[in-house]
């Protein structure tokens, strides 16, 4: 079955004459009814923000709580941003700004983490140079009184190259454990456990290294967790631009030990770091090209899903599919993608070619993969869906007919049934460069 490429002429005349109401920030069940069948332009969807832009390797990204929706992400301007939407409520978004000018760089994004006690913890970082940045809001579920900006103190030794990325994790049968995971000074993956909800915080642990490999040697990690006792963790050898054999690998950590997807133990936290070799391979660079990755869930039955693009040439992205099946790792191309989404200025030389316009996994339901690929020259999201583990897939347009390419989807944590969960970028204004990107935060329907 073919993604639907339908435009808003395909909609009938009812549909059309409702949409100025439909489409208000609050109307998602009444614009999922009238889409049922067709996609619809990007740009009819409501905008969470008209001023943000993100990466993907900070997550959360954007969580619901109490049944209210939570993103953030950087301004044009450089600004580090936090919203509040409540889709039962209607009405704007709330959007506090928790530091000003930070910086011009969609790789600074905030990651999200609520405290057992109802406080939004967000964590932050300037790219490749200083500290994470720690703010908590200063009542549950509000927007308000926030904490003074402080630093954990991470950027100490190891290494020139500063924090970079957050991705903090609650284990509630650890006694309420906070990890938080980043790339450390010396660009390996890092992490840090702290027993006191983030008031003081254990000594930073390097998690993967590769024997023999110099600081110049940066793997890109994903990270899923059950938000108890399980995290599950999918990276690279590095940055598919220096490494042309860059392979997919797994390690799952739980009960304080690190195994591969089969249950083989490979060590403790106090064997680390470990090396790829000791872990699962999912995908190997040197067979097909290099590969780089983009999101980990976990199905039903506790096995491990994942989304990555392998890239036989920089025009060639092509979105895959791995799922430990309980005995090996089933890997299948979901859909080739063209070429990178950056639009490139003419006459230079892109300097980001492997950034594809992205993918991410529905974590309640891995059995649906939402990705971003061009159609008639312009980057749409697509939802993938399969009943069998990814034997067989059909498939259907989100955005069709849009203006403005729509990359980067995310799709929101812990969203109650019928909450529009489905968040992405839209590059409204261009997107040059990760430091230079006019985009917008954009927030689909409820799942059909």
């Amino acid at each position: 079955m073919n993604p639907c490429d339908v435009c808003l002429q395909c909609l009938s005349p009812t549909v059309v004459a409702a949409l100025p109401s439909l489409l208000m920030v609050g109307s998602f069940a009444a614009l999922a009814a009238a889409t049922r069948a067709h996609a619809v332009p990007a740009e009819q969807f409501a905008s969470f923000t008209a001023d943000g832009a993100w990466c993907w390797f900070s997550d959360p990204r954007a969580v619901y709580h109490d049944g209210k929706l939570y993103a953030g992400w950087m301004t044009s301007n450089g600004s580090v941003q936090v919203g509040m939407f409540d889709p039962r409520g209607g009405g704007a978004p709330t959007v506090v700004t928790l530091a000003e000018r930070f910086e011009v760089d969609d790789h600074d994004h905030p990651s999200l983490l609520f405290l057992p006690d109802g406080r939004l913890a967000v964590f932050y970082a300037l790219h490749a140079v200083g500290d994470l940045h720690l703010r908590l809001a200063g009542h549950p579920g509000g927007l308000g009184e926030w904490t003074r900006d402080r630093t954990l103190g991470f950027d100490r030794g190891g290494g020139p190259r500063g924090v970079t990325y957050s991705n903090p994790v609650l284990l509630a049968s650890e006694a309420n454990a906070v990890y938080v995971f980043w790339r450390g000074t010396d660009y390996k993956p890092t992490f840090a456990v702290s027993t006191d909800l983030g008031a003081t915080w254990g000594k930073p642990r390097t998690l993967i290294r590769r024997v023999g490999s110099s600081d110049d040697v940066r793997p890109y990690v994903k990270y899923w967790n059950d938000g108890q006792g399980r995290i599950d963790i999918l990276f690279t050898d590095g940055h598919p631009r220096n490494e042309p054999a860059n392979s997919v690998y797994f390690l799952r950590y739980e009960r304080g030990a690190f195994t591969k997807a089969d249950g083989t133990r490979v060590g403790t936290v106090a064997d680390l770091p470990f090396d790829p070799a000791q872990c699962d391979r999912i995908y190997d660079g040197a067979t097909a090209g290099r590969a780089w990755i983009w999101d980990l869930a976990e199905d039903r039955e506790g096995r491990p899903v994942a989304v990555y693009t392998r890239l036989p040439t920089e025009r060639d992205h092509r979105y895959h599919y791995a799922r430990w099946d309980g005995s090996r790792w089933f890997d299948r191309q979901l859909v080739a993608a063209s070429r990178w989404f950056p639009r490139t200025p003419a006459g230079a030389e892109e300097p980001e070619p492997h950034y594809s316009g992205g993918g991410a996994l529905d974590h309640r339901d891995p059995g649906t993969v939402y990705l971003s690929r061009p159609v008639n020259g312009v980057f749409e999201i697509e939802r993938w869906s399969t009943p069998d583990g990814g034997q067989h897939w059909s498939s259907a347009a989100v955005t069709s007919g849009s203006l403005a390419d729509n990359v980067r989807p995310v799709v929101a944590a812990n969203a109650p049934p019928g909450m529009p969960d489905l968040l992405w970028m839209q590059c409204v204004g261009g997107y040059v460069h990760y430091t230079n990107y006019r985009t917008a935060i954009k927030i689909a329907t409820p799942r059909r």
